[in-house]
């Protein structure tokens, strides 16, 4: 392990493993080591949020930087220093922390017992979470146990997509997902039995969703697709936000059917307890939303028998594909389609008795470069559908933009750049420099209106003391 974590207190995490050890996974062969060094630039990061004129801003906490062993036996006071020195410096200027408990960097020391595949995590993380709540729950109102719970499972424990990269599909993901959940809801019981009446936060999950459309108006197509949807991200909404609760029933039923036909003698779905579906079920103040991009979805016999047996695919046994007329971003996946968010949100308002939505991911990725033309089209276009959305009812309370600056992004490495400001990786100093869609994001938040037609004068990024 290289000397920059040691000296900071910071344990080994899952993806530090992954990046030293198997440098040629990431696309350029970077790793987290420094990225944005944030740790050491936090000051500036809070300017920049002055700069734009935002009220509220989202990080996430680092598990092995705040308890290097993975339990709570030891605190690393380092970590807590600059959490708090990030915290304290933004409420210095009224803007509300966001904290995000997990954002995929589990403690390697735990993956190595198991990691989300072992019951005891629920337990491993709910002590963690307790730690949080105590060291900045005083200050800090409002607060997401795990970010996207469908890339921590089905991409880290289900393929090679993202660390640990266990790749054992059509088991592992379902393990993960069962025990995740147990472990949001954990936390979120200790927060709201123990901190909840001294501090007054609330606290959610920040689910990942793609809008899946049907490819065409045939009853196979529209079954497929709101099979896609259940399999994706309501496999972890409606366990908490139906009135049932556990997983939806049309996943136990296909998991159930294919596991017998492949010879398990119960279902690969590992069951809820009654007493675990009742702890889930209504354990969030609110629903945190990821959202980026949409999906045609199809079935028909070109599906069946081409996914790994088992795996999440085969269960589900569907396609999808993308418009190729959709305009696409630096990374694959991502096309611009803005009527699929406002799909979503009226969907999410209709299925989960309209939630209080918070926006906490939505962006898109670019290359290098400061004229991100692009970048503010996307923007443009997903804030008005979000607009429309809420004009029919949508309970959406907050909008985060994807994200404040560029930052390592996983096995794409620093090729795919998200941020509004762009940063100088080749720099000592990071230095972060607002790009187009960043004045244009500015006026945004100092107008509270979205005007199509802005042209932003882009010679230099000032605050706006009056904010």
């Amino acid at each position: 392990m290289n000397k920059y974590i040691f000296i900071t207190g910071k344990s080994e995490s899952i993806w530090d493993r992954i990046t030293h050890s198997r440098p040629e996974l990431i696309k350029d062969l970077s790793n987290g080591d420094v990225a944005d060094d944030s740790y050491h630039l936090y000051e500036r990061d809070v300017e920049m949020m002055r700069e734009l004129g935002i009220d509220f801003y989202r990080f996430s906490l680092s598990w092995p930087r705040l308890l290097p062993s993975g339990f709570s036996d030891r605190v690393n006071e380092a970590g807590v220093a600059y959490y708090n020195n990030l915290i304290n410096e933004m409420l210095k200027y009224n803007i509300e922390p966001m904290i995000t408990l997990y954002h995929w960097d589990l403690p390697q020391r735990l993956q190595d017992l198991g990691g989300w595949t072992n019951p005891l995590i629920e337990d491993w993380f709910a002590d963690y979470a307790r730690v949080a709540f105590e060291q900045f729950g005083d200050r800090v109102k409002y607060w997401i146990t795990i970010n996207e719970p469908k890339e921590v499972c089905y991409h880290g424990y289900g393929s090679t997509g993202l660390a640990p990269m266990l790749n054992y599909p059509g088991i592992a993901e379902y393990m993960c997902a069962k025990n995740l959940l147990v472990a949001h809801a954990k936390a979120y019981h200790i927060y709201d039995d123990e901190f909840k009446s001294k501090y007054g936060g609330i606290v959610g999950i920040a689910f990942s969703a793609t809008w899946h459309e049907p490819a065409t108006d045939s009853p196979a197509d529209i079954q497929a697709a709101t099979e896609q949807e259940y399999f994706e991200w309501a496999q972890y909404v409606h366990p908490i936000y139906s009135e049932t609760g556990d997983f939806p029933q049309v996943m136990k039923e296909k998991i159930a059917a294919k596991s017998a036909e492949q010879g398990y003698p119960r279902s690969r779905l590992p069951e809820f307890t009654p007493q675990e579906i009742a702890n889930v079920r209504g354990s969030c103040d609110f629903f945190g939303l990821n959202h980026y991009t949409s999906n045609y979805v199809y079935r028909n016999e070109s599906v069946y028998g081409v996914h790994p047996v088992p795996s999440l695919d085969d269960d589900l046994d569907t396609g999808y594909y993308q418009d190729p007329e959709w305009v696409g971003a630096a990374s694959y996946w991502l096309k611009m389609v803005p009527w699929g968010f406002y799909k979503l949100l009226t969907k999410i308002r209709e299925n989960y008795n309209n939630p209080p939505v918070y926006i906490t991911e939505n962006g898109f990725s670019t290359h290098v470069g400061l004229e991100d033309d692009m970048r503010v089209e996307f923007y443009r276009g997903y804030l008005s559908a979000l607009l429309d959305a809420m004009e029919e009812g949508s309970n959406v309370q907050g909008y985060a933009a994807w994200t404040l600056m560029d930052n390592f992004e996983w096995t794409a490495g620093y090729t795919e750049r998200f941020g509004l400001y762009e940063v100088d990786y080749e720099s000592p100093e990071r230095t972060r420099t607002p790009r187009k869609s960043a004045f244009v994001y500015k006026e945004i938040v100092r107008t509270r209106s979205l005007d199509l037609d802005y042209e932003p004068d882009t010679d230099v990024m000032t605050i706006d003391e009056g904010h």
